[in-house]
C-alpha cells in the first residue's frame, strides 16, 4: 500500500495530476475515524489517491468515486485495483454535474475536490445526498494562496476562477442550512455541517 502511494505521488507529480496535500489528507483520513464514517461521495477522483487513502482510514469504509477525465478514470481504476480495494472504492466515470444518483444514496461524508469553479454547483446539487450528521468537505478554500487577493490576478482566468472560490466561501459563510469551519490544513479545507444537527 506505501509503495502504490508513493507511485502515485509520483505519477502525480511527473503528469501534472493535482492530489490532495499529505497534511489534508491525513486530516480528512482522522475526521473518517473520529465519526465513525462509513459511505463516501467524492466528486473528482482523478488517480484515485484520496479515495484509496480515506478508503483505508477504516475496514467498514466505502468510497463512491465520480471523475470525468478518461486517462485519470483509468488510472484510478488500475490503481484501485493494485491494492486490492475493488470491493471498497467504487470509480464512475462521468461529469458529477451530469452524474444522477438514485434517491435513496446517502453519504456520511462528501468531498468536493473538482472544478474549483463549479464548487458552489456541486454544493447545491450534491447536499439532499448527505445523509444525517453528515458533512461536506471542500479542499483547495485557500487556493494555492490566491484567495482574497483575486484583484492583484494579472490572469484573466486565474482571477476569474478565484473569484469563483472566493464567492464560493461567501455562500459557505452566508448560508442558512449548514454551519461551514474552515481549516488551515493542506491548501486549505471547509468542513460544512447543517445548522439543526450541531449540537
Amino acid at each position: 500500500m506505501k509503495e502504490l502511494i508513493v507511485e502515485m505521488e509520483k505519477y502525480a507529480m511527473e503528469h501534472n495530476v493535482p492530489i490532495i496535500k499529505k497534511d489534508a489528507i491525513a486530516f480528512i483520513m482522522k475526521f473518517i475515524k473520529a465519526n465513525n464514517i462509513v459511505n463516501i461521495l467524492e466528486i473528482g477522483g482523478a488517480i484515485g489517491y484520496s479515495a484509496i487513502l480515506m478508503a483505508s482510514s477504516n475496514p467498514e469504509v466505502k468510497v463512491t468515486t465520480i471523475e470525468k477525465e478518461e486517462n485519470n478514470y483509468l488510472e484510478c481504476l488500475k490503481n484501485v485495483k493494485k491494492c486490492g480495494f475493488e470491493q471498497k472504492v467504487n470509480v464512475v466515470f462521468q461529469d458529477a454535474l451530469e452524474l444522477n444518483l438514485s434517491e435513496e444514496s446517502k453519504y456520511d461524508l462528501i468531498f468536493i475536490d473538482a472544478a474549483k469553479g463549479q464548487n458552489m454547483k456541486f454544493f447545491e446539487k450534491y447536499k439532499y445526498f448527505l445523509a444525517p450528521k453528515g458533512a461536506i468537505i471542500t479542499d483547495n478554500i485557500k487556493f494555492h494562496g490566491y484567495v482574497g487577493k483575486s484583484d492583484k490576478i494579472e490572469s484573466k482566468n486565474l482571477r476569474q476562477l478565484v473569484k469563483k472560490i472566493e464567492a464560493y466561501i461567501e455562500f459557505l459563510n452566508n448560508n442558512e442550512e449548514y454551519t461551514t469551519k474552515f481549516y488551515d490544513v493542506g491548501d486549505g479545507l471547509s468542513i460544512s455541517v447543517r445548522k439543526d444537527e450541531v449540537a
